[in-house]
């Protein structure tokens, strides 16, 4: 059976324990005292109960260990066998339930907070158009840039929430059609060029003459090429250059075949070891001023994995401070 089960004797020892029990505690249990593996006292309390009376009892419990929290949820049953009592107990492991549960939370908390400083401003620069500031020509205008700003910012949230939820819908059906990436990128630096003359940087792609495709979801593509371009002239703008790099690889070790590997390089202040392992994580910032004040959302890199992970591939991010950075999507060729 799946689920981790130990029948325990009446002097608390485990006469039998399944595959699954050895699994969950890493030793063999067979002939062990009870509390010489797990000494947690809703489990010690629950077994000897049960062991008295025979009636089922449930009860949750926390194991704590290096590698994180283990949730457990545990059923004690009763067995009889002539004057021997015996007890089996089922350990349910609700880990990734309590996971779930818990991202679910942060990602309303984190949703409501980033829609209530927008929400606030606009409602005071209203309160203030309507008040003091009725006959007051430049600090009308004023307000109402602002607002349209806070506004601006609030559709971008929407609507990257609204991807999110599309990717996430779209992750375990593979794309299908063919698609030319260098194409694709050909079009999201043309889009961003403005944008990277006025932060006084240079957007450049290099790749070959040659056509490269591969099977791919045309819209989803382009949609990781431009955060991870915007992105880099935003956030890395400061290296003054961002370079856009396409190469074939004959096999990649993880894809265990050949690969379509393209780099955005920008060489700006460059990012801390420290928050690399979370910067795809749903609004996580490394400065969340100044991501704010860019009009960033929080979840443009969260879109970029989600998208990658649908097309089987690998994005993998490598900076240093003071050298600037490296996002590189590695995607399955052929």
């Amino acid at each position: 059976m799946p689920t981790a089960l130990i029948l325990v004797g009446d002097d608390q020892r485990v006469v039998a324990a399944n595959q699954a029990a050895t699994t969950l505690f890493g030793l063999a249990l067979e002939g062990r005292s009870c509390s010489a593996f797990l000494r947690h006292p809703e489990f010690l309390n629950g077994l000897d109960a049960c062991l008295h009376d025979g009636e089922k009892r449930t009860a949750r419990i926390v194991m704590t260990a290096p590698a994180g929290e283990t949730h457990l949820a545990l059923t004690f049953t009763g067995l009889s066998a002539g004057r021997d009592r015996h007890v089996i107990v089922a350990f349910e492991d609700l880990t990734a339930l309590e996971h779930a549960v818990a991202m679910r939370r942060d990602f309303v908390a984190n949703v409501s907070h980033e829609l209530r400083t927008p929400l606030t401003a606009l409602v005071g620069f209203i309160e203030t158009l309507r008040g003091a500031a009725r006959d007051d020509p430049g600090a009308r205008e004023r307000f109402l840039a602002i607002m349209e700003r806070e506004s601006g910012r609030m559709i971008r949230l929407v609507n990257d929430l609204l991807s999110l939820s599309r990717v996430e819908a779209e992750e375990r059906r593979r794309p299908a059609e063919q698609v030319e990436i260098v194409g694709l990128l050909r079009s999201a630096l043309a889009t961003h060029r403005d944008q990277a003359r006025a932060a006084g940087v240079e957007l450049r792609l290099e790749a070959g003459e040659a056509p490269v495709t591969l099977r791919a979801d045309a819209d989803q593509l382009m949609q990781v090429f431009h955060n991870l371009v915007e992105n880099a002239v935003k956030y890395g703008g400061s290296g003054k250059e961002v370079v856009v790099r396409v190469s074939e690889l004959e096999r990649e070790p993880v894809l265990r075949g050949p690969a379509v590997q393209v780099e955005v390089i920008d060489r700006g202040e460059g990012i801390d070891p420290l928050h690399l392992p979370r910067l795809t994580e749903r609004f996580y910032r490394v400065d969340s001023d100044r991501s704010r004040a860019k009009g960033g959302t929080g979840l443009g890199l969260a879109i970029v994995k989600h998208i990658v992970n649908r097309h089987r591939g690998r994005f993998r991010i490598e900076s240093e401070v003071g050298k600037g950075s490296r996002f590189i999507v590695i995607l399955p060729a052929g």
